[in-house]
């Protein structure tokens, strides 16, 4: 008997302190309409827009959006489709340099051949740089190219959002 008196005065006092804890965090919470209040005008310009048409021009964005995103692939991929044709003519430039250099070699003379050797191996190396640096360019352009039409794209998505937000 002494032990359920203990356990119903236990459950007095544990009840007691989770009601003290429920409302303790009730006054730490902030209230949810405090919470929706910032979206309220937006909520009510929301609801005041002309609906007719809208199923369309949601279609029409998305047909847009969706050629956007396909030219930016294709300007992609031709800069990609550029930059190897670029890169493959570089490289049978070069191998024939190396060619006509082997050719040209005089056969007696050692110190002359690693001469001529080491000279157009400067100027390889300086033309790689070069190369380098225009296959660098040329990628750089396309991809511009490419995020120009993405960025125009989301910026007229912007400007109908905002457009369809003015009216009343």
């Amino acid at each position: 008997m002494a032990t359920a008196k203990k356990a119903a005065a236990h459950k007095t006092t544990s009840s007691s302190s989770s009601t003290s804890s429920t409302a303790s965090e009730k006054k730490a919470m902030p209230d949810a309409a405090d919470m929706l209040n910032p979206l309220k005008g937006m909520a009510d310009r929301l609801q005041n827009l002309d609906l007719t048409g809208s199923a369309g021009k949601l279609l029409d964005n998305g047909r847009k959006d969706l050629q956007a995103l396909m030219q930016a692939n294709e300007k992609s991929y031709q800069g990609l489709q550029a930059v190897v044709q670029r890169q493959t003519e570089m490289i049978k430039a070069a191998i024939g340099e190396w060619q006509t250099a082997a050719k040209e070699m005089p056969g007696k003379d050692p110190k002359a051949n690693l001469a001529k050797l080491d000279e157009l191996g400067r100027q390889s190396f300086q033309r790689a740089v070069d190369d380098i640096k225009e296959l660098a360019n040329l990628a750089a352009k396309s991809q511009a190219d490419a995020f120009d039409v993405v960025r125009q794209r989301i910026q007229a998505n912007v400007d109908e959002v905002t457009k369809l937000l003015q009216r009343k």
